[in-house]
C-alpha cells in the first residue's frame, strides 16, 4: 500500500533498517509510537511530538521536553532516560518502509 507523508526537504534520507536514527522524520511522521499514541490522542497519521531542527533534522517532542524540564539534575535525567527508553531511542532505526522521493514539477 502507497502513502504519501510530508517531510522537511532538508530532512536527511531515511537509513537503512537497524542503523542510527538520523532525524529523518519518516517513523514518525507516517505513524506516532505508542509513546505518541498518547501525546497525539491518535493512531494513525504523523504524531503530533515530531519536532523540525533546522541544525539537526527531526527530534521527538517527548525527548526534547524531558531534557529541558526545570528543576533538580537527578529529576531531568530520570524524565530523559523514561523517554529515552519509551521511544526505544539509541535501538536503531524500525521503520521498514520503502522511502520514493516525490517528483516535483516545475514550479508555477
Amino acid at each position: 500500500m502507497r502513502r504519501t507523508i510530508e517531510i522537511h526537504p532538508a530532512a536527511p534520507p531515511k537509513p537503512p533498517l537497524g542503523q542510527p536514527c538520523n532525524g529523518c522524520g519518516v517513523c514518525c511522521a507516517s505513524e506516532p509510537c505508542p509513546v505518541g499514541v498518547l501525546v497525539s490522542r491518535r493512531r494513525h497519521g504523523a504524531c503530533a511530538a515530531l519536532v523540525w531542527e533546522v541544525q539537526g533534522g527531526y527530534r521527538c517532542g517527548v525527548l526534547l521536553r524531558a531534557r529541558g524540564l526545570r528543576g533538580p539534575a537527578w529529576l531531568r535525567r530520570a524524565a530523559t532516560r523514561l523517554a529515552t527508553r519509551l521511544i526505544a531511542a539509541g535501538q536503531g532505526c524500525d521503520c521498514d518502509y520503502v522511502v520514493e522521493p516525490r517528483e516535483v514539477g516545475p514550479h508555477r
